[in-house]
């Protein structure tokens, strides 16, 4: 029984006498492979360099003293109140998969996010929702020093805030673009995870032109590093210590970091930055299109020597798209001579222009290609049409409702319709959700919120919702007397 240690053991120390050559042990004999053959000029050239990695304490030493830590403080209101503090669940930088928790009072918000100076006379870039809510920002440097910052503007849709802190001679950051940005290439993010500062976390780009579930149109640069709650707004640099795009989702289960992470890239944050700085506000320009993915089955049905670009799915009526001439079953190829591969590629150049401009499609119909011009509109603002529609239904129902965007109503199927944004009272016991699609009350179609809060008015113990949830239709009936 005491044989077998010692063999073991000499095993073991031959192994480490010898080094990287193969050890056997068998019994107590110990037979030593033999050494491999030398490695020839011409084999050793044929052999891949080794990529190191950057020099990461050179570009938080350089560029580290730009970003900056954010908290703020303010006051939530009760229809907006979340389950998971600073980052809301399916706010930008959500934890998709964890359910909202509605409160029915008001709230205090005290949150904390990162952002980065691009001006040295305090301008400063950071995630729009960051800032959501907010009634004082305070900026505080690496230096320690701290601000009070003014929100010079926030765009939801594109979750780009811009604040300004009244300083001067500031150490700013150098930007970037996604355009030389490549798959496999190592990124750093710089920031305030769970509010410890100035945290550095590294990885690499997973993958370019992610569009997500969110209907902002944005093409997301994929990564996995590590970012978590308080990385919102912070930078995201390249190899060559350029901002590339700002950290602003994950992906998660759990609500913490689990190897997916987006980026919003800089070009779309610069654009909106100048619009904000010089108007106070962001023009997206509208082409009224909804679109979908070709796969090969599609290709091979339209024709289509490759499954690529963006399968017209719905034309508004009256908007540019339809003006143009383009019509559903077209597969718009490129767009200002850039190629659409993918559906995503399509509102991610269109984000980069402005109302007005024109956009020259390629568009393949019926086995050939054909040339439409369409000249872009400002769209409404979502935010803002939100925030009109959640007084829709007053204390009967208990429903915060707002219009159907196109792309929605394309998505659904219908032509016209009110989404339940929140739930509450009558309409929660009911078992109306967040997210269903009202089409009708008591036979009335619902088109606008005008039309919804007049039939409600009108009835008197309960009314009839027809829902669509999903492809289910199905009549729910709510007592609101």
């Amino acid at each position: 029984m005491n044989r077998k240690p010692s063999r073991m053991l000499l095993a073991l120390v031959a192994a480490g006498v010898v080094g990287g050559a193969t050890v056997r042990a068998f019994d107590q004999h110990v037979v030593h492979a033999a050494p491999p053959p030398a490695v020839t000029a011409a084999a050793a050239a044929a052999e891949p360099a080794s990529i190191a990695p950057p020099n990461f304490t050179r570009i938080t030493q350089q560029w580290g003293p730009a970003v900056v830590n954010i908290t703020v403080d303010g006051v939530r209101k009760a229809a907006d109140a979340q389950q998971d503090g600073d980052d809301g669940p399916m706010d930008p930088f959500g934890f998709f998969g964890i359910p909202r928790q509605m409160v029915p009072h008001d709230q205090a918000v005290h949150g904390t996010g990162s952002g980065f100076i691009v001006d040295p006379s305090g301008v400063i870039l950071t995630n729009a929702h960051v800032v959501k809510d907010a009634q004082e920002v305070t900026v505080k440097l690496t230096d320690r020093r701290e601000f009070q910052a003014k929100v010079l503007g926030a765009d939801a849709r594109s979750d780009i805030a811009v604040l300004k802190i009244n300083a001067k001679d500031l150490p700013t950051v150098r930007l970037g673009n996604t355009r030389d940005l490549q798959v496999g290439e190592w990124v750093a993010a710089i920031g305030s995870p769970f509010g410890f500062e100035n945290s550095v976390t590294v990885g690499v780009v997973s993958a370019k032109g992610r569009m997500l579930p969110d209907g902002s149109g944005v093409n997301f640069v994929q990564t996995d590093v590590a970012v978590n709650p308080g990385n919102s707004g912070g930078p995201l640099f390249n190899s060559r210590g350029e901002v590339v795009g700002i950290n602003s989702q994950i992906y998660s289960r759990s609500g913490g970091y689990q190897g997916v992470s987006f980026a919003i890239p800089i070009e779309l944050a610069q654009r909106v930055q100048q619009q904000i700085v010089a108007t106070g506000k962001v023009d997206h320009p509208h082409l009224g299109v909804s679109v979908q993915e070709v796969n090969q089955a599609l290709a091979d049905s339209f024709g289509l020597p490759k499954p690529e670009g963006a399968l017209v799915a719905q034309v508004e009526k009256g908007s540019p798209a339809d003006k143009s001439g383009l019509k559903p079953g077209d597969v718009i190829q490129s767009v200002n001579g850039q190629a659409v591969t993918s559906s995503g590629d399509l509102p991610a150049q269109i984000a980069l222009m402005k109302s007005g401009d024109p956009l020259q499609m390629k568009v393949w119909r019926k086995g050939s290609a054909e040339n439409l011009t369409a000249k872009l509109a400002p769209s409404k603002d979502a935010k803002e049409a939100t925030a009109s529609a959640a007084q829709a239904s007053g204390g009967k129902l208990g429903l915060a409702l707002r219009p159907l965007q196109p792309d929605e109503r394309g998505q659904a199927g219908v032509d016209s319709g009110l989404v339940v944004e929140q739930a509450s009272g009558a309409a929660q016991r009911a078992g109306v959700q967040p997210g269903d699609v009202v089409l009708s009350i008591n036979g009335v179609a619902a088109k606008s919120v005008d039309d919804a809060r007049k039939v409600v008015a009108k009835a008197d113990k309960s009314v009839a919702l027809l829902i669509q949830r999903g492809d289910d239709r199905i009549f729910v009936p709510v007592r609101i007397g």
